[in-house]
């Protein structure tokens, strides 16, 4: 059964964990030292999304962080990619904390197709990220 918690600062090392594996198995666009950058900042915006883990049972399979009517991340443990959790945590999120609006990599090119598959459709693009690196953004909206 799929249910989540609410993490805290004590869960961070396992959220970044959990981050760095999915991201080396499905960001292979990014460089290495973007990686390691990412990787350092991260922890400066957790305290400021609804950040969840997501669980079946007392096995880990990722997290989520929302803040208002925006997913602003959504990782899975890469073992667990492609078998129905990012489908069910996401229509949960639609559901429960309305979500409506999510940026993805234009490089991630299934990060894309999963959302487009679940209603998000291209509203906007961004040439770079958040941070001003070279990775555009896709700014979707839910339909």
């Amino acid at each position: 059964m799929l249910i989540n918690k609410k993490a805290t600062n004590k869960d961070y090392e396992l959220v970044l964990e959990i981050w760095y594996k999915s991201i080396k198995a499905t960001h292979i666009f990014l460089k290495e030292e973007d990686i390691i950058f990412f990787r350092n900042e991260i922890p400066k915006f957790l305290g400021y999304v609804d950040l969840l883990l997501w669980y079946d049972g007392e096995q880990i399979i990722g997290f989520s962080g929302t803040k208002e009517d925006e997913l602003e991340m959504l990782f899975l443990d890469p073992s667990y990619i492609g078998m129905q959790y990012g489908s069910r945590i996401l229509q949960w999120l639609i559901a429960n904390k309305s979500i409506t609006k999510i940026g993805v990599n234009e490089a991630n090119t299934n990060a894309y197709k999963f959302y487009n598959k679940h209603g998000f459709t291209i509203v906007s693009r961004s040439d770079l990220d958040g941070f001003g690196k070279p990775y555009p953004i896709l700014h979707l909206e839910y339909k």
